[in-house]
């Protein structure tokens, strides 16, 4: 056994050597002596039984998943497999192209398992292109996507821009000057359970071919699905401005036509969190922040609702006017700009420890600020839910997906159907989705 001293001799915080017992019992003073050398010498206590009660529980057949950090070293049932952009020739070329109008199938799973990560990066010099590609999911061979959003915004980045920023489920990084507008790599760790199948689709609605998609989908397979696994859903909504000749009182605040809906589900399950872009152009008063409005959450029809928020930048955990980057695991800006005429925010808030369960149903609406006029909000909201799922309301076109001041320019968006064709990307014809899953 050896313990410490400090240099010199002294006992202090300073920097200490090494000793043993036998020096420290003729350096240290008698009673510290006794009491090192009784302590080198004695046995740790022996672990008591538990009591009969305990020992006599009969244990779970199967526990979680070994998932993060502290559970790492658990063995683990499923093999963990990769769907890619590799080149199939053996060239150096580990990307497809999606000419306009074209879909293309990211990943194509059979049978059980869970998606654990989604790694994308595009290249094209289309404006506003993170708005005009559409991501999409289908779970257990569904004819409806359970996942359905514009691909910048779904990776936590609005407003068709890109960012530099970081969260425990979502995550986007950027190049340099050259490379910041047209080529971010973007992640996702939401986990993605299925029983049947899982399809990953990437539609370009734009007028220019996406020249590079690189991507990977990481996914464990495995022999059964476990009975209690809820299924992964993101859904895209905006409301389009109001552009008012009056300034908003706090009377025309209390009107439902103020609030701005979030999530609207039926069915079993958890929401987990949400991303909220606002573009506050027409500001009134000179003031563009944005976060006055509360929070409100219904649950399973409540006539009333059970969770009552205070502030729309309360409930991303923020205070006093927050408007630079800040990013953290659970909150934060993703992004951030008080340039040209307008002011731009997207925020994110994830529920990981504790999310908002629901029985039959979930309405979660936020306040439209009282400070402003005419400002822009859209949201993807993440939650997990039994099958089925409420449908979704129809996708805003292209040009109701454009953010503010963005030109549209022809495109053949728009898929009445689908036909494959040679470079794994498939073009509107008179097949539809669910003939493919």
């Amino acid at each position: 056994m050896k313990f410490t001293r400090a240099a010199g001799g002294q006992l202090s915080l300073g920097s200490f050597e090494e000793m043993d017992v036998e020096e420290a019992s003729r350096t240290l003073p008698s009673a510290v002596a006794v009491t090192f050398a009784d302590l080198a010498r004695s046995k740790p206590p022996e672990r008591p039984d538990p009591p009969p009660s305990l020992s006599r529980l009969p244990r779970p057949a199967a526990g979680p998943p070994p998932e993060g950090l502290s559970r790492i070293h658990l063995a683990r049932e499923g093999r963990l497999r990769r769907q890619s952009s590799w080149d199939r020739s053996g060239r150096y070329s580990e990307r497809i192209r999606i000419p306009p109008g074209d879909l293309a199938v990211l990943a194509r799973i059979h049978g059980a398992g869970i998606i654990r990560h989604i790694w994308l990066t595009l290249w094209t010099d289309e404006p506003a292109y993170l708005r005009k590609m559409v991501l999409r999911a289908y779970w257990d061979g569904e004819s409806n996507p359970s996942v359905e959003s514009p691909v910048g915004d779904f990776f936590g980045v609005g407003h068709a821009e890109v960012s530099n920023y970081w969260s425990q489920p979502l995550s986007m990084v950027t190049g340099g000057p050259r490379l910041i507008d047209n080529r971010p790599a973007m992640s996702c760790f939401f986990p993605m359970p299925f029983t049947d199948g899982a399809w990953i689709t990437l539609e370009n609605q734009g007028s220019e071919s996406v020249r590079a998609v690189h991507y990977h989908v990481d996914y464990e397979e495995l022999g059964s699905q476990r009975p209690d696994a809820l299924r992964f859903h993101a859904l895209w909504r905006r409301q389009w401005p109001e552009e008012t000749e009056h300034e908003v009182d706090e009377l025309s605040m209390l009107s439902p036509n103020r609030d701005y809906l979030i999530l609207d589900a039926e069915g079993e399950g958890h929401y987990v969190g949400c991303t909220v872009s606002v573009d506050s152009a027409n500001q009134s008063r000179d003031f563009s922040w944005f976060g006055e409005g509360d929070d409100f959450c219904w649950i399973d029809g409540e006539m009333e609702p059970s969770i009552i928020g205070t502030r729309t930048e309360d409930y991303f955990c923020a205070s006093r006017d927050e408007e630079s980057l800040d990013v953290r695991p659970y909150h934060g800006l993703s992004y951030s700009d008080d340039s040209g005429g307008s002011s731009k925010w997207t925020m994110y808030r994830f529920h990981i420890d504790a999310p908002i369960s629901f029985r039959k149903s979930i309405r979660y609406v936020a306040e439209r600020d009282a400070n402003l006029r005419g400002s822009d909000y859209s949201s993807v909201a993440y939650w997990y839910q039994s099958a089925p799922h409420k449908s979704f309301p129809p996708l805003l076109s292209v040009e109701g997906r454009l953010p503010r001041g963005a030109e549209l320019e022809p495109s053949s968006s728009g898929l009445e159907g689908l036909v494959e064709r040679g470079n794994g990307c498939y073009s509107s014809s008179i097949e539809k989705i669910e003939n493919l899953v």
